[in-house]
């Protein structure tokens, strides 16, 4: 493949093993797409896909999944932990190799454009692919979530940037854009108190002037009784996992709270993990060709 880009699809369902199968399934039908991963969450009610591909591939994999999640989707029985407006949330592309943001800014906008034209979902554009600078960052078009969205998507201020401003029946709404790498991090508190997840949320999160680059939110995992602290590092370079993780064991010892653990949602890059290594086993001289599998 001369030219790769990833795309990372989140779906509204994690709970029925036969609609994501479904919606994997056509992506896995697309010439030239590489299924990489498929991460389901019972808890969030909603499934992470990625797959890479040539461009044109990929986009149409992108949309072959939303169809089909639109079909078995219905956003009226939805539930779950997780912010979503759709039942195709957001899909996002990812350059990988040869290709440019531009090029994927393109990618985004054709794609909003067709989901729009042919399954008549209202599409939003963000991060790199916004035409509306208040739209680059993903929490501020889901503001409401779904239920509120649909009742505000006739106000002018809340058109989409792609097609009628009214949701689908089912299939609500769909975000599209272009965008870097982003480590989707959950980190589990020893409490069912979602108040305190919130609280450290609020620290860290950049729109409340924490961490650049760092988006979160303190939910409540049902089965787990456990809150969580749910975050998105959509530059781990800026800002790397193990600043945040700290951060986040300093601020739950305030309320006399444990982390009990930590998970990658997806796939991450191996830097992103080196550089937890480092910091922690506090690494002299160490680089990427000691990796035994790097010199395979």
């Amino acid at each position: 493949m001369s030219k790769l880009v990833e795309c990372v699809p989140n779906f509204s369902e994690g709970r029925r093993p036969e609609v994501i199968e479904a919606i994997v399934a056509e992506v896995t039908a697309v010439p030239g797409v590489k299924l990489l991963d498929v991460k389901p969450d019972a808890s969030h009610n909603r499934v992470v896909v990625t797959f890479v591909g040539e461009p044109q591939a990929v986009k149409e994999a992108a949309f072959r999944s939303c169809r089909k999640a639109s079909e078995l989707i219905n956003m009226e029985e939805h539930t779950g932990e997780h912010p979503r407006i759709g039942a195709t949330d957001v899909i996002p592309f990812i350059p990988v190799k040869n290709v440019s943001m531009e090029e994927c800014v393109e990618l985004a906008r054709l794609l909003g454009e067709e989901i729009a034209e042919k399954l008549g979902i209202p599409v939003y554009l963000y991060e790199e692919a916004a035409k509306i600078p208040t739209r680059r960052a993903l929490p501020d078009i889901r503001k409401g979530q779904y239920e509120g969205l649909k009742q505000e998507i006739s106000k002018p201020e809340r058109h989409p940037d792609y097609g009628a401003p009214q949701m689908h029946p089912t299939a609500g709404a769909t975000v599209v854009g272009a965008r870097q790498f982003l480590i989707a991090y959950n980190i589990n508190l020893s409490t069912s108190d979602v108040q305190i997840a919130k609280n450290i949320a609020g620290a860290i999160r950049e729109a409340k002037g924490g961490y650049k680059y760092c988006r979160a939110m303190g939910i409540f995992i049902e089965e787990r009784n456990m809150a969580q602290v749910t975050i998105n590092m959509v530059n781990y370079t800026g800002t790397p996992l193990h600043r945040v993780f700290e951060t986040v064991k300093a601020e739950a010892a305030r309320y006399g709270v444990n982390v009990i653990g930590s998970e990658i949602v997806g796939l991450t890059p191996l830097q992103a993990l080196l550089d937890a290594a480092d910091y922690y086993l506090r690494l002299e001289g160490f680089g990427r060709k000691q990796i035994m599998e790097e010199n395979i």
